[in-house]
């Protein structure tokens, strides 16, 4: 498989070029040029495949030119020592948890994924990389587990001051060593404009930049293993997935799937009052703005990145998009009385992003759908506690940074100043 860049269809880069360039020059985001049909690879897996078989199938499918089969099942071994899970809530609802990796979020799969495949190319080289990465959240306390003591990687993380949850500020700033946190006076869409603007700024070219947002193919792709894996389990109902959507790698790499093959009746984007993609498929008109800030403070942008794939996928055409993806707003309000709901008639805690994703689902007229639980509540102690009146129990990885020391450097949301930053660390 080879990949393009979205404004340039002529670049074509192998995997592992896409992976460690992870924005194209001209500015724009690589996508896969092939759309393989995996129907039977897919027909193959059952309910008793495991999720690691999956993602090395998934793997050999995909990038077996660059990575050989055995070297696939020891890459999906290595980057995947944990597991979705899949829960009935009700007849109507199902529910993909997707938080119990290291940093109890989604954003494990595709951040453990780009560590272990950036690590497996790097062996045995000189090359060194510095993987410069905007986060609202959950990507920045991911990202800097899976890449913690990576040998010749270096990671520095930009995140918004004030808009992410303490502890998940925590988890991306005790960590110390190879990971570096920057504190960003401004919002995340500030934070993702100053990682674009340095990919393309040829000045840091000598600084071998990398990526490990969603804008990277390495972290996009693997989020589509856990759509196949959802999948196999769910033959016989229908596979509506309702998605809660911020910078829309999540979605992006479910409609991938789709194009592939997998038996995806359509999407659901659930999104919380920064909606300009819901607002899109409604009146054709995408206006992206400044991000609003919310209680689900992981989907708080405006300006979403991977939008740009999205419309390379249906060629610009709003009509295919619609055929395929409904977009939902849920306001503040609904998520707390969602939140509420969810732990009093049902016992069973949600974070408010999941909670976007049940309410936008239980509005619906579907029969039966998916929805991708995004986060531990535990992530979110005061939004949990204001909603449901008691505190979130604590998953052991959230416990064991809670009382560490935050180590950050506070920068102004200047795109010139984190390029001194950049050129002080790195020369």
């Amino acid at each position: 498989m080879k990949f393009a860049s979205t404004r340039n269809p002529d670049l074509k880069l192998s995997f592992q070029d896409a992976l460690f360039q992870g924005l194209a020059p001209d500015g724009g985001l690589f996508y896969p040029l092939e759309t393989p049909d995996l129907r039977r690879v897919f027909e193959s897996f059952n309910s008793r495949t495991s999720f690691q078989e999956i993602a090395a199938a998934m793997i050999e499918n995909l990038l077996g030119s660059e990575i050989p089969e055995a070297d696939a099942a020891k890459l999906a071994a290595r980057a995947f020592p944990f597991s979705p899970e899949l829960k009935t809530l009700n007849e109507k609802i199902s529910v993909l948890e997707l938080y119990h990796g290291p940093s109890s979020a989604f954003k494990d799969f595709g951040a453990s994924f780009l560590a272990s495949s950036m690590e497996y190319f790097l062996k045995g080289s000189d090359h060194k990389a510095v993987i410069l990465t905007a986060t609202s959240g959950d990507t920045g306390s991911a990202v800097a587990r899976a890449f913690y003591e990576k040998e010749n990687i270096d990671v520095v993380i930009l995140y918004p001051s004030g808009r992410v949850s303490p502890l998940q500020e925590k988890q991306m700033t005790t960590l110390g060593k190879n990971i570096h946190a920057l504190e960003v006076e401004g919002s995340f869409d500030d934070c993702q404009r100053m990682v674009k603007d340095s990919f393309t700024d040829r000045e840091l070219d000598s600084i071998n930049l990398s990526s490990a947002n969603s804008i990277n193919l390495g972290r996009l792709i693997p989020q589509s293993f856990y759509y196949i894996w959802a999948e196999s389990r769910l033959r016989g109902k229908d596979t509506t997935f309702c998605v809660p959507s911020g910078n829309f790698g999540n979605l992006t790499a479910g409609l991938y799937a789709k194009s592939w093959g997998l038996n995806v009746d359509h999407f659901i984007a659930a999104t919380n009052r920064n909606d300009v993609v819901p607002e899109y498929l409604m009146n054709a008109v995408y206006s992206p703005r400044p991000s609003v800030q919310t209680l689900s403070n992981a989907m708080d942008v405006g300006a979403p990145s991977n939008f740009e794939r999205m419309q390379q996928l249906f060629s610009n055409d709003v009509e295919a998009m619609r055929r395929q993806i409904r977009g939902i707003m849920i306001d503040d309000e609904k998520t707390t009385e969602t939140m509420a709901k969810m732990a009093e008639e049902y016992d069973y805690p949600v974070c408010p992003h999941t909670a976007v994703g049940i309410k936008a689902a239980m509005e619906s007229s579907e029969k039966h759908l998916t929805v991708l639980s995004t986060a531990h509540p535990g992530k979110f102690t005061e939004v949990y506690k204001k909603a449901v009146g008691i505190d979130a129990e604590l998953p052991e990885s959230l416990i064991a940074v809670k009382d560490r020391e935050k180590k950050s450097d506070f920068i102004s949301n200047s795109s010139e100043d984190l390029k001194k930053k950049l050129f002080s660390m790195f020369g």
